[in-house]
């Protein structure tokens, strides 16, 4: 089994290695188990990402580590999120794209316990955090997010603080996005 192509590309972002030849799987293998605690070997990443010619399905146990590993709770709510975001023209009951939004839009979202953030659209799927109460994230930063989707977790693409990345965040791992609204 290969895996689709918009998860492979999440992969990529995630790892910031364009994942191109079969040596980097032994990387991405590292930072999986570094993040999930699972251990994923680089063969079985190599047979997923079509370096090797195989199609066993993988363990349950591994679609799901690759789904952690990309901030969603399970492999099936990672097929869902992705189907759907991918192929619909509209949006979702519950998501609201970046390409949806027009540059200066605001938007704020919450999660539990006590966490919300007021974003500005700067365009291009970045933002700037005009408000944090209760998050790691601070007022000043700039992310990177494709979109927000109620009742799932955040996945931030990129963090920069003070012009510095500071690399992927998740947030809301286990209950998800409390609130998503543009004001």
């Amino acid at each position: 089994m290969k895996l689709p192509f918009h998860i492979v590309e999440l992969l990529k972002r995630k790892l910031g290695n364009g994942l191109r030849l079969p040596s980097d799987c032994e990387l991405l293998s590292l930072d999986i188990e570094s993040k999930t605690k699972v251990r994923i070997g680089a063969t079985t990443l190599k047979r997923l990402l079509g370096f090797a010619h195989d199609e066993r399905t993988p363990h349950a146990a591994t679609l799901d580590a690759i789904a952690r590993y990309l901030g969603y709770a399970h492999w099936d709510e990672l097929l869902a999120i992705e189907d759907t975001g991918n192929s619909d023209f509209e949006a979702p009951k519950g998501e609201l794209r970046s390409a949806d939004l027009q540059t200066g839009s605001s938007v704020e979202i919450a999660w539990l316990p006590d966490r919300r953030l007021v974003l500005r659209y700067l365009g291009d799927c970045h933002y700037h955090i005009m408000e944090s109460e209760n998050s790691k994230l601070q007022a000043g930063d700039e992310v990177e997010v494709l979109s927000f989707v109620l009742h799932h977790p955040l996945l931030v693409l990129q963090v920069w603080r003070n012009g510095q990345s500071l690399g992927q965040f998740t947030a809301g791992r286990i209950s998800g996005l409390s609130s998503v609204r543009v004001i």
